[in-house]
């Protein structure tokens, strides 16, 4: 920073010649109203449009809040200003009745309801007021409240998981205090403060620029829009907001204002209450939910309209209004798989529990079952698989190479640390100046911190270089970060305290790529101190030697410099830019530096296990090809000792193969595994028919020396190519708009703001084996909503609704009464299916293919062809031969059950009416347990998908899950509870079943797991039969 770029506007109001550019989208035509409205109360955008801190000049901007361009705030001032509160932005407002209201209106409830209502009114007026009536009434009314209880303490449970996990973000600000920059908590900024910003960060508080590089560039999409500047507050150039993030360039800026006092803050308090957004699996459900829903009203208008039409009229007495209300609200129950809403909720706090144990923060749980269907994986390198700690590993100079271990003994005057000490963006945090180099606190980017703490501890007393002092000898004047479009960084810088000035006394220096600055050379500096010309034979020197150090996986940085007149006082920023970019040219090569970032150990084991789970994994770096490639052999992602280049992707695209078949989005698995390096130049010049070939036969890619702008367009044409679901990993500002292009971006915890802001997955301790866990736990969450599903319709809707059919259309009497159906669909099915979401992954679970997120439903024909041809088969007819059994043993055959409809009265086949309504009685009842504990079948046999029980049970081994058999348990206590209990006796006509159908349900429940086992062996022997085909 110098004096020419740190007063973006010299007086009040003006603006003119500051070079700061912002990414504009603008809210600022609501304040602009809001100001000629009344002023009573004060509103949040009168107080927005009352802001006039850009409207100052910098020295009253220091005069105003009490602070100093370079000592900031003392300590005392500080204590002062931390009564005005945290630097925290308020959450909106919940309105809770909207959420009371859902709880007991949402997702199956509105069927309660109606069934609530309906049998009150068969209890009165429609029909005698019997006491089943009113206890089904009562059942139905404690079910509503059980279940928005429920739903209120899951939403509860998941909202604090979710709170509890973001908490574990630090946001922290750089700040000057007493002199010395600092790190501290954002939330322990005060108004005064001086704070430092670098690309990449999240401004932390609304602050005033007060000096600035002249490439400075926020990105305000969060609050602005409009590329013109006037007075208002939203729309000036030299106010840095809340939540807005510094995407280029460096600057310090004076906060003027904290919290809820903010921009931000002002703006969420008049946005009101967040909207909440259901993720996809909850959209699936609901549509799931509506479908069933349709059909439960459709059977039960049916049911009554037979009644009225047919029933009433050609079988009088067979049921009254009343009854026949009650008996069909078993359609509205029957079709009702009450356990799943419940089970969704439950998922996603299952997840999000086992996600915080990972310490990872899901910010939109939507994120987890878009994991499960990831096909490709695009990851950067620097920080993401490579541990982001970097050393300078090798220096070399024209004449000499040595290793970092010997730059003390290897003394030369070419030694010099002045410019990777001061053309450096890294800073050291004041506070941990007494630590020793290697464990001070730094902010910057890896490979800044990596030549400060080598320019730091580099003290040569034969040359009298002292590092540490360095920036006492210098002053810098003017500065261009590093940024991934140009690939190096310059800075301009005078020497203090010379009495003769002179040519030698202003030095620009530069550090970057090597092959973008080696064309801006003309010279080279030997070890020796002396310059001579850079001769071609010097060029392939040191181009040999890259190209050396890249294959061993090192990033190679080279040193520039050149003296230059002093620059004038005065200019305008964006001159001094374009007279320093004048100044690119006969540079002098000081020497090449090698930096060493060696891969996170827990990338090479996790690469091979995403990898085995069908998922490709592509390397999209800015780094140069061979270092790139190097690394990718090292973690896995190039497997193959030959790589593919642009010529061979032009030669198979130029064949004459229709596009469609590369459209199809990835390699089949015939196909062999092919290995792929493309430039950014390269993905620049792809065609169309390119991209097919790119996409459609390369298992392994990298993309190397990319800009922000190919990595997205990298992203998008994988996208664009079939089904694919695209994750990219990265911790960089140059990461951010890939991560916000992607199906599911994925962050480092150490990465930069910009960088977290768009993803949608933070791994918080940095651990990359974090996401194939996620990616587990996405398939998971599906396979279990699966099950189920799967496990709550033979019971829950098919044996209750062929109990409703068979008394309606067949006049037998119904084999499960309205109370035995409700209590079964919200208390026997829902125990059991619960244990469900606690199963574990099956063993190949992660050696699947990904799943097709638009073709692969939560339901489909196979899966209702499970349901109704295959356990509900094997389940409704076992129960209602019970039913025939028992009758039979009454002396009541098969013939004299069915088709009775108002001959069952007193008197028929010679039985009192109480004897007859005994039969029913009892006779239901053992419906009811039939039906509950053959669905302990079914839950065994849908446990797991295609693995025997015998190699996976619920009692041990890896995937032991007692929750099996206690929901197991709980249904036959359940069913205890109904048939003994005098209450449920009295009121709802129940009552004890024989001994042997207690016994004989449990043989069904074998039967329906052995048929299903049988099935799954025949899947497994025989992959591409026609069995495999239907399977679920």
């Amino acid at each position: 920073m110098s004096d020419t770029t740190s007063s973006p506007d010299s007086g009040r109001g003006s603006e003119k010649g500051y070079g700061i550019q912002i990414a504009y989208r603008t809210l600022s035509g609501c304040v602009e109203e809001k100001q000629t409205t009344s002023k009573s109360p004060p509103d949040p955008a009168d107080t927005i449009g009352s802001i006039d801190a850009h409207l100052l000049s910098v020295d009253e901007v220091y005069i105003r809040y009490s602070t100093h361009p370079t000592v900031g705030l003392e300590l005392a001032a500080v204590r002062r200003r931390e009564r005005d509160g945290k630097n925290i932005i308020s959450p909106p407002p919940t309105v809770y009745w909207k959420k009371m209201l859902d709880y007991i209106f949402g997702g199956f409830n509105f069927l309660m309801w109606i069934s609530f209502i309906l049998t009150i009114l068969s209890y009165k007026p429609l029909g005698p007021p019997i006491p089943l009536t009113l206890g089904i009434a009562v059942l139905l009314i404690f079910v509503i409240v059980v279940s928005a209880t429920f739903y209120a303490l899951i939403d509860w449970n998941a909202n604090r998981i979710m709170k509890s996990i973001k908490s574990l973000i630090a946001h922290e600000a750089a700040v000057i205090r007493d002199g010395n920059q600092q790190i501290i908590k954002a939330a322990d900024i005060v108004v005064g403060d001086v704070t430092v910003l670098n690309a990449g960060d999240r401004v932390p508080a609304d602050m005033r620029v007060v000096q600035a590089s002249s490439d400075l560039r926020f990105d305000r999409s969060l609050l602005t829009g409009e590329s013109a500047t006037s007075n208002n507050a939203l729309e000036t150039r030299n106010l840095a907001l809340t939540s807005t993030f510094v995407v280029q360039g460096t600057c310090h800026g004076v906060v003027f204002a904290t919290g809820d006092r903010t921009v931000m803050g002002r703006l969420v308090k008049m946005s009101g209450e967040t909207k909440f957004k259901l993720t996809t699996i909850q959209r699936e459900v609901w549509f799931f939910t509506k479908i069933i829903s349709y059909v439960a009203l459709f059977f039960f208008c049916s049911s009554i309209l037979l009644y009225g039409v047919w029933l009433r009229t050609s079988y009088p007495g067979y049921d009254t209004p009343s009854s026949a209300i009650v008996n069909s609200i078993g359609c509205l129950t029957a079709f009702v798989p009450q356990g799943l809403p419940v089970c969704v909720a439950l998922s996603l706090t299952v997840v999000a529990r086992r996600m915080a144990k990972r310490q990872v923060l899901v910010k939109n749980l939507a994120t987890i079952e878009t994991l499960g269907c990831m096909s490709v994986l695009c990851s950067d390198k620097t920080g993401t698989l490579t541990a982001g700690k970097m050393m300078v590993g090798n220096i070399a100079f024209l004449d000499d190479v040595f290793g970092v271990e010997d730059v003390n003994e290897r003394v030369t005057k070419a030694s010099d640390p002045t410019i990777a000490r001061l053309c450096n963006g890294a800073k050291f945090d004041a506070t941990t100046n007494h630590l020793p180099v290697q464990d001070r606190t730094v902010k910057g980017d890896p490979t800044d911190t990596a030549l400060l703490r080598f320019s730091e501890a580099l003290s040569i007393p034969e040359l009298g270089v002292d590092a540490s002092t360095l920036q006492q000898d210098y002053q810098k004047k003017f500065e261009i970060p590093f940024n991934s479009s140009n690939k190096w960084m310059l800075s301009v810088v005078s020497k203090v305290n010379i009495a003769e000035k002179n040519v030698d006394s202003t030095w620009m220096f530069i550090k970057g790529a090597p092959e973008v600055l080696f064309p801006s050379c003309s010279s080279v500096l030997q070890s020796d101190g002396t310059v001579v010309k850079l001769t071609s034979r010097a060029r392939q020197t040191f181009a040999t030697l890259q190209e050396d150090w890249s294959s061993r996986g090192q990033r190679v940085l080279v040193l520039c410099r050149k003296p230059i007149e002093e620059i004038k006082t005065g200019l305008p920023p964006n001159d001094v830019e374009d007279l320093m970019y004048m100044e690119m040219c006969d540079l002098t090569l000081v020497g090449l530096i090698g930096i060493y970032d060696p891969p996170r150990p827990d990338v090479s084991p996790s690469i091979s296990i995403i990898r085995r789970a069908g998922v490709r994994v592509f390397m999209v770096t800015g780094d140069f090809k061979l270092t790139a490639l190097a690394i990718a052999r090292q973690v896995g992602i190039i497997t193959q000792h030959v790589v593919d280049t642009i010529q061979d992707v032009r030669a198979a695209a130029s064949e004459k193969v229709s596009p469609k078949d590369y459209c199809l989005s990835k390699p089949s698995d015939d196909d062999p595994i092919c290995s792929l390096v493309l430039t950014g130049e390269d993905v620049a010049s792809l065609t169309s028919f390119d991209w097919n070939v790119v996409v459609g036969a390369y298992t392994e890619i990298v993309f190397a020396r990319t800009t922000p702008d190919q990595k997205m367009r990298i992203v998008e044409e994988i996208k664009a190519r079939g089904d694919n679901t695209v994750a990219v990993t990265g911790d960089g500002v140059n990461d951010a708009p890939a991560l916000k292009a992607a199906d599911i971006g994925v962050a480092m915890g150490s990465g930069s703001d910009v960088a977290k802001e768009a993803a949608v997955l933070i791994l918080l301790n940095n651990d990359f084996a974090s996401i194939p866990v996620a990616i587990e736990l996405g398939r998971l969450v599906f396979d279990n909503l699966k099950k189920v599903t799967l496990y709550l319709m033979p019971g829950g809707s098919y044996a209750q609704f062929m109990a409703i059919v068979a008394n309606v259309l067949l006049g037998m009497q119904l084999p499960l009464n309205s109370y035995q159906q409700t209590c079964y669909s919200i208390t026997n099915d829902v125990i059991m299916s619960i244990s469900l979401m606690y199963e574990k992954p099956e063993w190949d679970l992660m050696q699947r293919k990904p799943r097709n997120a638009r073709t692969d439903r939560l339901t489909g024909w196979r899966f209702f062809l499970h349901i109704y041809l295959f356990y509900g088969l094997m389940l409704w007819p076992c129960a209602m031969a019970m039913w025939f059994l028992y009758m039979n043993q009454q002396g009541l055959s098969f013939y004299k059950v069915i088709l009775t409809f108002n001959q069952w009265e007193d008197g028929w086949q010679g039985y009192t009416l109480a004897q007859l309504t005994q039969f029913v009685n009892v006779g239901q009842g053992i419906y009811y347990v039939t039906v509950a504990i053959g669905q302990c079948g079914t839950l065994l046999a849908v446990s797991n998908r295609r693995v025997s029980i015998l190699h996976s049970n619920p009692l041990w081994g890896p995937r032991r899950n007692l929750l099996v058999l206690v929901g197991m348990i709980g249904t036959i206590l359940i069913c205890i509870v109904n048939l003994y209990g005098a209450g449920f006796q009295r009121v709802f006509g129940t009552t004890p079943i024989p001994g042997m159908f207690w016994g004989l349900p449990f043989t069904f429940a074998l039967g329906i797991l052995l048929v299903d086992e049988t099935r799954k062996a025949i899947v497994r022997k025989y992959p591409k039969s026609f069995i495999a085909w239907l399977a679920w």
